[in-house]
């Protein structure tokens, strides 16, 4: 577990008057918090689990993997596991919520419907989306099940079938209507899928993005995750250009330079400890990578 989810953890069972929580929850796969005012914090936050926030009223401004990003009631945040949130301001009206799930969680829930997530979080980074007013009733209804749930939790020992059934319900409908926001960015990012394979290779998009998500050391070569996925690197490599119009190595080498420019900024690790934990074999390699990357050394960039 993450600091990120045990800060999380901390204030989803927070009990105490100065923890202001109305309603909350969290098991081994879901956390959902209903005062993320408790979150705003001047450090950077690296999140490991799938985010889904909406605000019922207000404002919200934050850094989004560090670029600014401001919403409101008529769109909601979206993101994948390994999202940096920071600086985060709320308006004095706001009411803001947040619900985190693993990706175990959140696939088993969409299944074979797990490519809409997929495309639209992954593929087109689209993490602000926007919402209608169906959608904003289906975000008020599941509050006010999961409300009634919770209230009622001593006397109910199927409390947490009871939440993951309404949170799979909502979660479905909401990729049902995500759907047609999925299809317009297809077009125009150009982006066309033969319908033969559609079924397995959507499938095996999605593993090995989940993999390479989940993957502590990403600088890996594209045979290490073929292998995992029991295919040959070359079909893994076809699969992804056509599901995202990008390859294999290109989606490596995306996540490889996330995670640099993470642990160089953001943490107090050494060089060396940061080649280790994303996968260089030493020191020299990982200064070569960063130059050819950001035109900079590690130390330099870790200043800036």
């Amino acid at each position: 577990m993450t600091e990120e989810e045990r800060k999380l953890r901390e204030i989803a069972t927070a009990r105490n008057g100065e923890a202001d929580v109305t309603v909350d929850y969290m098991d081994d796969e879901i956390i959902i918090i209903d005062n993320v005012k408790l979150l705003t914090s001047p450090e950077v936050a690296r999140m490991k689990m799938n985010t889904l926030a909406f605000c019922n009223s207000g404002k919200v401004q934050l850094d989004v993997n560090g670029h600014t990003t401001l919403f409101d009631e008529d769109c909601l945040l979206i993101c994948p596991p390994n999202t940096t949130f920071a600086n985060i301001m709320l308006s004095p009206d706001s009411d803001f919520k947040a619900i985190f799930m693993t990706d175990k969680i959140l696939t088993s829930f969409l299944r074979e419907k797990m490519n809409i997530w997929t495309e639209l979080f992954y593929i087109y980074k689209m993490y602000q989306v926007p919402i209608n007013e169906n959608a904003k009733e289906l975000l008020r209804n599941f509050y006010g099940m999961f409300t009634i749930i919770i209230k009622n939790a001593d006397h109910n020992p199927f409390r947490e079938e009871s939440v993951r059934s309404i949170l799979q319900g909502a979660i479905l409908s909401l990729c049902g209507m995500l759907k047609q926001t999925v299809q317009e960015n297809s077009e125009n990012h150009a982006v066309r899928k033969n319908a033969s394979d559609a079924g397995s290779a959507q499938i095996l998009f999605q593993q090995f993005i989940s993999l390479l998500n989940n993957s502590p050391q990403k600088h890996r070569t594209v045979e290490s995750f073929a292998d995992e996925l029991c295919i040959t690197p070359k079909y893994l490599s076809s699969i992804c250009k056509k599901q995202s119009g990008k390859t294999a190595n290109a989606w490596i080498q995306e996540h490889v330079v996330e995670d640099i420019r993470y642990y160089l900024k953001q943490t107090n690790y050494s060089i060396k400890q940061i080649c280790t934990i994303i996968g260089f074999p030493n020191p020299s390699f990982f200064g070569k990578y960063v130059k050819d990357h950001f035109g900079t050394t590690p130390a330099k960039l870790r200043g800036h």
